[in-house]
């Protein structure tokens, strides 16, 4: 691997160096993005259960907005509970923007990085041939060291397209976990909004 490198020349440094980034990426994102942490399973419950009660308190509700990216959403409408069903839904939906861009945090790095890898590799296999054919004279041209050159200029090629399929794969299914979680909160938070209104049972 390490001859590999050596070979490819200066245009694969800024490559293993995208690649470094989209690892790194990609692990943090699929920590963070666990439904465990988005979306708890029985948070609605617990919040519909202190609604029942009449329990809300404003540290309740902190305790709520520090909870998750839904609890923040539920604790938008707890605070709103006493306005319109409008002034409540507009808040809803200006903290669910705000989680939204949370979520969608580095996505844009790593969609970035698997749109422009195989362009970094053309670049770098474009720069080897015009180093390999300018070190080529006319009278010591050899068919084998040129065939030779030209493999190697390609490693840049291939290592951009190596990165760029999983980074375009994860950034696919990231964008999609995201989408699941912002339609799971909406219909949760729109529960909500239904209950405090009086017009569903918890």
């Amino acid at each position: 691997m390490f001859t590999i490198v050596k070979d490819a020349g200066w245009p694969i440094w800024p490559l293993l160096f995208a690649s470094i980034i989209a690892v790194a990426l990609i692990i943090e994102r699929s920590i963070a993005l666990r439904r465990s942490r988005i979306v708890p399973s029985g948070l609605l419950q617990q919040v519909l259960s202190e609604v029942g009660n009449k329990s809300i308190t404003p540290q309740m509700v902190r305790n709520l907005e520090a909870h998750s990216p839904l609890g923040r959403v539920l604790a938008a409408g707890l605070r709103n509970r006493d306005a319109s069903r409008e002034v409540m839904k507009e808040t809803i939906e200006e903290v669910g923007r705000s989680v939204t861009h949370h979520l969608e945090h580095y996505l844009t790095t790593l969609g970035t990085i698997a749109s422009i890898a195989p362009l970094m590799g053309l670049f770098g296999t474009v720069v080897g041939m015009i180093e390999m054919f300018g070190a080529q004279g006319v009278s010591n041209s050899d068919p084998i060291a040129l065939a030779h050159g030209i493999s190697t200029a390609l490693y840049n090629t291939g290592f951009g397209i190596l990165i760029a399929i999983p980074s375009m794969i994860f950034w696919r299914h990231f964008r999609a976990l995201v989408s699941g979680f912002v339609i799971d909160m909406e219909q949760q938070a729109i529960r909500l909004v239904e209950v405090l209104h009086g017009e569903r049972a918890d």
